[in-house]
């Protein structure tokens, strides 16, 4: 395997990274990667329950997407199996998501509070 995809993969990076997103295009993956993140160590999937309102079923069913596309990887100890990220940038993924986020959140807020000064408009009822 190279960078986690396999060596002999023949589809164009872009698709590739398409896949990435849509593994997470979800909000409860969203949610379980920041708790990873914030981990920053192999956490238990009970511990990742206990964080989220998720069942246990939809959780290990967005984990196994989450591992499929190389995001996340597990361990096994006993009868726990153990989440982390799969890549340090990851974390940095997330981070850029939100300041990306933050910015255009307050570009909008600043479009409406220009929107509010204009002066009013007669009606042509």
């Amino acid at each position: 395997m190279v960078h986690g995809f396999l060596a002999g993969d023949e589809r164009p990076l872009y698709e590739i990274k398409a896949n990435l997103f849509k593994a997470l295009a979800h909000p409860a993956r969203i949610r379980v990667l920041e708790i990873l993140s914030v981990s920053g160590q192999a956490t238990s999937v009970s511990d990742i329950l206990a964080q989220t309102d998720l069942e246990p079923t939809v959780l290990s069913q967005h984990l196994a997407v989450l591992k499929r596309h190389y995001v996340v990887s597990s361990e096994r100890a006993g009868n726990a199996v153990y989440y982390q990220l799969a890549h340090p940038k990851i974390s940095e993924l997330l981070v850029i998501a939100r300041a990306f986020l933050a910015d255009t959140l307050t570009a909008r807020q600043d479009q409406l509070s220009a929107l509010a000064s204009l002066p009013p408009v007669a009606s042509s009822t």
